[in-house]
């Protein structure tokens, strides 16, 4: 099902482009950076680091959005990313969707079919889900970048109330975010700005019960966290939200995928729930205080068979002060987050506390070309590492200088 939404949404933007290309606008970015980082051998480089990058080197990525929008009340969208990242090198879609909208004089009525992003962020804010305020993303919203992507349908419903103020609720049922909860689990919390694309497999760290015959010798090494669905179960999520525009924001949300916990060929389902509230003071064209806690649980696997299973408690939270001045802005984050082991199982311990701090700068040369440069430092500790034979000290840092050209 998940696959057919999809593939209707591009292929309905294809058409657009043929049918009347005045109603498709393009936008996106174009970003280069240099990384100068230390610490431990980054998850994506075969190691435990919490960073994306562990040395030095020279990134490039393009983000891509179509939007078709024929009417005021239908639009289909289509986000796509390329990035070059030493031999990650990769290209894919991130979001593809149908949405059509219904307005009244005080309300509106939306409903969205396709992959998209719940929005629940209160840092990722910008076109195409970027961040208006910093390079990187917080440990929180690097997860949701990750794993969290619903692929199914939303009906959305918002009150405008007398005082402008507004109320918002929604409801989604998704499939085929079945592995969500794989990176917590086995491989922690991490900092980063990489946003996985559909069918795109993200790399394990060399945990030693994946070469134990009792524990996860099936496992592929590797997850694809948005796919085809593995285990027949619906996942659903809701959220209510007050905004007060210019002013301030809070918002819940709690999300559940209903996981079955079993393998399915080389992949297991997880089962992940996690509830989360956001706050946010102030504008985002000056001075902005926003927060986000997450707190939740995932795990896979069946105590009690002889083999290795997982079920792990987590939380993590982040509070971003951001002010912009002329053509700069700067932005302090500073993040807290943590897995707690709950299956004292044959396999590693998975429990992990750890704490990273952002400085950044950012600054808009012209209109369309911004400059920035960002301090990122890690702490904490992994002890699954040591029981896989290597140093469980987290610690490091990055130091980011970033051009982008947006469009």
């Amino acid at each position: 099902m998940h696959r057919r939404l999809i593939l209707l949404a591009v292929c309905c933007l294809l058409s657009a482009v043929a049918i009347n290309a005045q109603t498709v606008r393009l936008s996106g970015f174009l970003t280069g950076a240099g990384v100068y980082a230390t610490g431990p051998k980054s998850w994506l480089e075969g190691g435990f680091g919490r960073l994306d990058q562990s040395r030095n080197g020279v990134f490039g990525e393009a983000q891509i959005g179509a939007d078709w929008t024929p009417s005021n009340w239908f639009d289909v969208h289509v986000h796509g990313i390329a990035r070059h990242d030493r031999d990650l090198d990769h290209a894919g879609i991130a979001e593809a969707y149908a949405e059509v909208r219904k307005t009244m004089a005080h309300d509106q009525i939306r409903l969205r079919a396709g992959e998209f992003f719940l929005p629940t962020s209160r840092e990722n804010r910008g076109n195409l889900w970027t961040s208006p305020y910093a390079i990187t993303f917080s440990a929180l919203n690097s997860w949701i970048a990750e794993e969290v992507r619903p692929i199914g349908a939303e009906l959305e419903y918002r009150h405008e109330l007398p005082s402008l103020s507004a109320i918002t609720i929604a409801g989604t049922a998704f499939r085929g975010n079945d592995t969500m909860g794989t990176l917590l689990g086995w491989r922690g919390w991490a900092v980063s700005s990489r946003v996985a694309t559909y069918r795109e497999t993200l790399p394990l760290p060399p945990l030693f019960s994946f070469a134990d015959p009792k524990s996860f010798l099936d496992q592929r090494h590797g997850t694809t966290p948005f796919d085809r669905d593995l285990d027949g179960k619906t996942g659903f999520a809701g959220r209510i939200r007050y905004t007060i525009p210019e002013r301030a924001v809070i918002q819940v949300a709690r999300l559940d995928n209903r996981g079955e916990r079993d393998l399915y060929g080389d992949q297991y389902a997880w089962q992940t729930r996690f509830d989360l509230i956001s706050a946010e003071i102030g504008s985002q064209e000056s001075t902005v205080l926003a927060a986000e806690y997450m707190n939740g649980d995932t795990g896979m696997g069946f105590g009690g068979r002889g083999r290795g299973w997982v079920q792990a408690d987590f939380y993590a939270t982040y509070v971003l002060l951001s002010h912009k001045y002329g053509r700069s802005r700067f932005t302090a984050r500073l993040d807290q987050f943590a897995t707690f082991e709950r299956d004292h199982s044959r396999a590693e311990n998975n429990t992990e506390h750890g704490r990273a701090w952002t400085l950044a700068w950012l600054y808009d040369v012209t209109p369309h070309v911004r400059a920035g440069a960002e301090f990122t430092g890690v702490t904490g500790d992994r002890p699954a590492a040591e029981q896989s034979g290597v140093d469980p000290n987290m610690d490091g840092h990055a130091v980011t200088l970033e051009l982008r050209y947006g469009f």
